[in-house]
């Protein structure tokens, strides 16, 4: 059985073998409507191939997915209308302006002349490309062409929008932009399933992340109760000039944790229970070996979780 009823993306044992490597390995999750989750995980994970199966691009040899309630198998023509893909290779003609692009794919999906003409502005201003409409696309700059690809994905309003790591290469500006774009399409009630290995930008932008390694989920939730699970928390790493004594943080919420000397420097690790803590720790340390010399506060990341579920890097 699948997931939910109210899931607008759904994944359910996914497997896809390439000769002998297996791609996926009995994938499954979920996306509601209006809801951002992002697909996290190292090149070869499988999240180009988990989307290729989702966009119905490629048939999975086992396990099933829907968009919008329609099979990706027997039902490929009713997903294809409910869903946006946006590739992470730009689909592009660099040789006609941005808004005959725009028009081009707006009639591949089969609105009329005058609903495309409207739609294409829209999705235009929506990019921050109304300015640069009647330019070729040939002399835009890498963070506009990523644009100018999310607008032809999102100009008939589909129900599922599919994004493989649509900010590689960009500008600031383009990323704020972009991500500015895809929250408007939560907004309005799709459901983003959005693909990148930048871990920043899925804590900042969404709602859930599924962590994928080898093809399997190996965690899913929400960036903070991730890092909590995983045993995350506020770290505080204080340099002292004489070594910290036993209990010298007796009584104090907070835990210490290993200590080393590294160059004459006396340092110690600290568990925080909250960042309020900080300056009774740091007081106590100053107090107990003979003054602080420096300190670092650190919030442990998504990369750092999955580094302890998986034992690698999370990178491309």
């Amino acid at each position: 059985m699948l997931a939910s009823p109210a899931a607008a993306i759904r994944a359910h044992d996914l497997r896809v073998r390439f000769g002998e490597r297996q791609a996926l390995d009995g994938l499954s999750f979920s996306v509601a409507a209006g809801e951002i989750v992002g697909l996290l995980g190292p090149n070869g994970a499988g999240k180009t191939t988990t989307l290729s199966v989702l966009a119905t691009l490629r048939r999975p040899d086992a396990g099933a997915a829907e968009i919008d309630g329609h099979a990706t198998t027997s039902a490929a023509a009713g997903a294809r209308r409910a869903l946006g893909y946006v590739p992470q290779n730009l689909a592009l003609y660099p040789t006609l302006s941005a808004r005959e692009n725009v028009l081009f794919f707006a009639r591949l999906f089969g609105l009329s002349r005058a609903d495309a003409r409207a739609r294409a502005d829209w999705a235009l201003d929506l990019v921050g490309l109304a300015d640069r409409a009647d330019d070729a696309v040939s002399t835009f700059s890498g963070g506009m062409q990523r644009r100018l690809n999310l607008a032809c994905g999102v100009l008939h309003r589909p129900r599922a929008l599919l994004l493989d790591e649509p900010t590689v290469g960009v500008d600031p500006q383009s990323r704020e932009r972009i991500f500015a774009a895809v929250r408007e399409q939560a907004k309005d009630g799709a459901a983003v399933l959005y693909s990148t290995h930048y871990m920043e930008e899925a804590e900042r932008l969404c709602d859930r992340v599924v962590l994928v390694d080898h093809g399997r989920v190996v965690a899913s939730g929400t960036p903070a109760a991730l890092i909590e699970e995983a045993g995350g928390g506020l770290r505080l790493e204080v340099t002292t000039r004489a070594p910290l004594p036993p209990g010298w943080l007796d009584g104090e919420p907070s835990r210490a944790l290993e200590s080393d000397v590294r160059e004459g420097a006396f340092r110690c690790r600290v568990e925080l229970v909250d960042l309020a803590g900080a300056s009774a720790v740091l007081a106590r340390a100053a107090a107990a070996g003979g003054g602080v010399t420096d300190f670092q506060l650190h919030q442990p990341s998504l990369q750092e979780v999955f580094m302890r579920l998986t034992g690698h890097e999370l990178r491309d």
